[in-house]
């Protein structure tokens, strides 16, 4: 819901940028740049029409003034030779990676973390009238703002929750970004570089948490085989035909092997006399 909030409020704030006047001196000029440009129609006619990309957008300037608040294209505009300017800013997503930064978590833990970013240009007029140069900020910025989000998380967050780290990062930067007519539509971390003891500290724990499991697994299958050898001579006890069939299937498994010495089982009813007693 924040990042909604947060494009909304991007698609309905726009810079309002006002052409204002250009007083006596400026008209005067447009008049006679037009008036030279009817006259030299043949020639002028190709320094007059230009075309943009349907990716593209043209921020036309009159005299140092915006012309309109709605930017041209796509397809073909005119502009008056002498006296306006144009700018084309490109709206296509831009990726790019920010570099590998030197982080101190909130457990005091030094890491080096890069990411990537996913930005367009929702606003021509803004991204031309409000920054310099809005893809050298937003960069900055994405620097700037992975190192404050993650300087807030501890180790273990940084880790498990990198998708949260990536929508705080991603709403922070919408916010800032705003007032230049950049939409941040995607931040992803990439990696996590842990020092080497710290790797080999959780490294050692973790085997060792394995190797604890591993021990306590084994105790329970202990445990529910002498259960089940409990329960088996029970029922053997019970009936002593069926300790007689255990040792012939016993004598079967051996003989089974290729044994060179097989033991001979002797019968319940010459032993019973001696179980009796």
């Amino acid at each position: 819901m924040e990042m909604e909030s947060i494009y909304a409020k991007q698609s309905s704030t726009k810079a309002e940028v006002s052409s204002g006047s250009l007083g006596v001196c400026g008209w005067f000029l447009v008049i006679l740049s037009s008036l030279l440009t009817f006259t030299l129609f043949p020639l002028t006619i190709w320094f007059c029409i230009k075309i943009v990309q349907e990716y593209e957008r043209a921020v036309i300037f009159r005299l140092g003034r915006i012309t309109d608040r709605k930017a041209k294209g796509p397809g073909i505009f005119f502009v008056l030779p002498c006296t306006d300017s144009f700018v084309k800013v490109d709206l296509r997503t831009v990726s790019f990676d920010i570099p590998p930064q030197e982080i101190l978590t909130k457990d005091s833990v030094t890491v080096c973390v890069d990411g990537v970013v996913y930005f367009r240009v929702s606003d021509p007029i803004s991204s031309v009238a409000n920054v310099s140069n809005s893809n050298y900020s937003t960069r900055l910025l994405a620097q700037t703002t992975l190192r404050n989000v993650l300087g807030t998380k501890n180790l273990a967050e940084l880790l498990s929750d990198r998708e949260g780290i990536s929508h705080s990062m991603q709403a922070s930067l919408a916010e800032a970004t705003d007032p230049w007519g950049i939409m941040v539509e995607r931040v992803e971390i990439k990696d996590v570089k842990l020092p080497q003891q710290l790797q080999r500290a959780m490294a050692a724990e973790a085997e060792a948490s394995r190797e604890a499991r591993a021990k306590v697994i084994a105790a329970e299958g202990e445990m529910n085989a002498s259960r089940a050898l409990k329960e088996a001579s029970l029922v053997i006890s019970e009936s002593p035909s069926g300790l007689q069939l255990r040792y012939l299937q016993t004598l079967t498994t051996i003989a089974a092997e290729k044994n060179s010495t097989i033991i001979f089982p002797l019968p319940m009813d010459v032993i019973s006399h001696f179980m009796r007693k």
